[in-house]
């Protein structure tokens, strides 16, 4: 039977029925140990099935006497908080909002409790649906959807700047561990990033926290072996993103029908790395067009967790794009970053470790940067050059012998191979346009003295660096250096102490441990958008002049680094990601 539309006897009635006094009587009849009332109160609140209605009712009441809820009224709070609000109806989220605002105000004993419900909705409950009778976990988008934009008037109402200390831990508490599906990270991660428009002072700290849980996955050991040469997809894949030597034989759909199975951690890197590229630019730019100041007041934040953070970490493939990608928003920025990096490589007061990295992305950066112009990288040499040869006449003013200890010359054999790495892949433009002033240049640099010193820097660095750079200096005439590789090679590598310590190095491994940050990699969503800021290292001819006569190198040569193989990877998108856009609030 249906009365005007409605199925009576298959509709359940609205529940608007409540029981019990007012929140206020309550609490009075609560306090003079008359607590039936008091139970029933927090059981209709725990009602599943409550109504908009009967929540907006509630709150409205408690708010009325929000001064009496002391902590005496611990778990009746702790149940209001845990009313299901988000996703429902405009009015009941301004009402919850308003009575969270009051609370805290009133009752700042509440206030970690708050922060904690909140935080809790970072991440977007969990639903089981069925697909072809099998139940499958996903996540509620509907749901998240429509609470993401209202979960930050949360944030608003309970957090004051003179309160936000209290957030972090709460934030680092609840950060979902690194195993998490990539969605849950993804989603977390990016509600991270919006406290940050509304808390300015949380966002180094915020930044920390996110950097320091992708260092973990990049540097958790998810990459495959050298093995990754027999897919043609990846080969290809890396080739055109960092040396622009497509093989005629292989065309881009050929290449991507060779199926490279995705490995989970480096979806889940690769679902952050894209928020955190979308953060990055959505802060630095309004309209379109480059916010200079919030840009530099971001480049500190980062600057600051990547010397905390980022470069004390020993070969991590991919997080320290995101400095990458935010220097090549502006020169001043990218020359801001090579003066850092020089001013820790030639202080004796850092440690050895941190010289010889800051040396590795000095490098790097030169070398794979293709924002950074021609004068710049000359500027870098110049400054690379004088410290080395100044190092070279401290050695041969001594009187000592020199020999290859790594523990004592670390930062001098790192400053060398930085120059060899950037002069293999900045030669070309250093070359164009002016042949002759350019070799007079190269010249000028004395890299014979360098290659020939005491010191044998040679020797030291690593073997595809140095093939390189030998194929480069004989083809132009700068520097001979075959003789001194093939007499090195036939000699036991003497070194004393190696940069970690312990018994003498009696093999022919390379000493120095070192990697090449900004080698390519293949993170499948940050790499579509980063081709165009890495320098290839040269045209196919080229390789064929000397890279292929000249060096044992494998034909689809991935990076200098040894692991370089294994930095590169190829996930897909996470489906259904939260969209990355980051508005300042009003």
């Amino acid at each position: 039977m249906e009365i005007q539309g409605r199925d009576f006897l298959n509709t359940p009635p609205v529940k608007t029925v409540r029981f019990g006094g007012s929140v206020a009587d309550t609490l009075i009849k609560h306090k003079r140990g008359d607590s039936s009332d008091y139970e029933l109160l927090k059981h209709q609140l725990a009602d599943p099935d409550i109504k908009d209605a009967q929540i907006i009712n509630w709150l409205q009441e408690f708010r009325s006497c929000v001064t009496q809820l002391t902590k005496d009224h611990e778990q009746l709070i702790y149940t209001v908080l845990r009313l299901p609000w988000v996703g429902r109806s405009q009015a009941v989220v301004e009402e919850y909002m308003a009575f969270l605002s009051n609370l805290v105000s009133a009752q700042t004993v509440y206030l970690c409790a708050c922060l904690k419900m909140v935080v809790s909705h970072f991440t977007p409950k969990r639903v089981t649906i069925c697909e072809g009778g099998v139940d499958i976990s996903d996540s509620d988008d509907e749901d998240e959807s429509r609470c993401r934009a209202l979960l930050y008037c949360a944030v608003m109402s309970c957090f004051s700047f003179s309160t936000s200390h209290f957030l972090m831990p709460i934030l680092q508490e609840n950060f979902p561990f690194v195993q998490k599906s990539s969605r849950t990270l993804e989603c977390y991660v990016h509600n991270l990033l919006r406290v940050t428009m509304y808390i300015p002072a949380l966002r180094r700290d915020i930044l920390e926290l996110i950097i320091g849980k992708m260092l973990k996955l990049d540097v958790s050991g998810f990459t495959p072996n050298k093995s990754m040469l027999r897919y043609p997809a990846v080969t290809a894949h890396v080739c055109v993103l960092c040396f622009s030597c497509q093989d005629e034989d292989m065309s881009a759909d050929d290449s991507s029908r060779v199926a490279v199975t995705a490995h989970p951690v480096a979806e889940r890197l690769d679902a952050l790395m894209a928020v955190l590229m979308a953060y990055i630019k959505d802060v630095c730019h309004e309209n379109g067009s480059l916010h200079v100041e919030r840009t530099k007041e971001l480049y500190r934040d980062l600057l600051g967790v990547f010397d905390k953070l980022i470069l004390p970490t020993h070969a991590s493939c991919h997080v320290q794009y995101t400095l990458f990608y935010l220097c090549s928003f502006r020169l001043a920025l990218a020359e801001a970053f090579l003066d850092h990096l020089w001013k820790v490589l030639q202080s004796p007061s850092q440690p050895a470790v941190l010289r010889q990295a800051a040396a590795g992305y000095l490098g790097s950066f030169l070398a794979r940067a293709k924002f950074i112009p021609v004068l710049t990288v000359r500027a870098c040499l110049d400054l690379l050059l004088s410290w080395i040869h100044r190092y070279i006449d401290s050695q041969d003013s001594s009187g000592r012998q020199a020999c290859c200890d790594i523990s004592l010359h670390g930062p001098f054999y790192a400053a060398c191979q930085a120059v060899f790495y950037t002069l293999i892949f900045r030669h070309r433009a250093m070359l164009e346009g002016n042949m002759k002033k350019g070799l007079e240049y190269l010249q000028s640099l004395n890299l014979e003295r360098v290659v020939m010193c005491q010191l044998n820097p040679l020797k030291v660095c690593l073997p595809s660096v140095t093939s390189m750079f030998a194929a480069i200096t004989r083809k132009y005439q700068v520097v001979f250096c075959y003789t001194i590789i093939e007499r090195n090679n036939r000699t036991v590598l003497p070194v004393v102490r190696s940069s970690a310590g312990g018994d003498s190095v009696t093999t022919n491994t390379n000493p120095l441990d070192s990697f090449f940050p900004f080698d390519p990699f293949l993170l499948k969503r940050y790499t579509e958008d980063s081709r165009s800021l890495l320098s290839p290292l040269g045209s196919r001819e080229d390789e064929d002049d000397f890279l292929c006569g000249e060096t044992a190198q494998p034909e689809g040569i991935v990076g200098m680094t040894p692991s370089s193989y294994d930095s590169n990877l190829r996930s897909p998108s996470s489906v259904g990601s939260p969209p990355f856009t980051f508005q300042r609030p009003f």
